[in-house]
């Protein structure tokens, strides 16, 4: 049984986060910092995971990255992430 991950990534060169939803983050994380070679991710290197939630299902992972990127869930981000990490 696969289990997904919502996972919030920080970039402390430009300030910017990037939520995404994958079933390995290992190495996801690993392709957003080295082998993609084109999109948001690869302007703003190096990036840290700053966050993860773990659940069962693909559906309900795919529902909280969507509500992770609306305006109220950026906001979720940096009042409950961004006290912990310097801007």
């Amino acid at each position: 049984m696969n289990e997904f991950v919502v996972y919030v990534l920080f970039s402390k060169s430009s300030g910017k986060t990037y939520t995404g939803m994958t079933s390995d983050l290992i190495t996801r994380f690993h392709f957003h910092n080295t082998k993609s070679t084109k999109g948001f991710t690869t302007r703003y290197r190096p990036w840290m995971v700053i966050h993860v939630e773990f659940f069962k299902s693909k559906k309900e992972a795919m529902l909280r990255e969507k509500e992770l990127k609306t305006g109220k869930g950026r906001d979720w981000i940096k009042k409950f992430l961004f006290p912990f990490y310097k801007l």
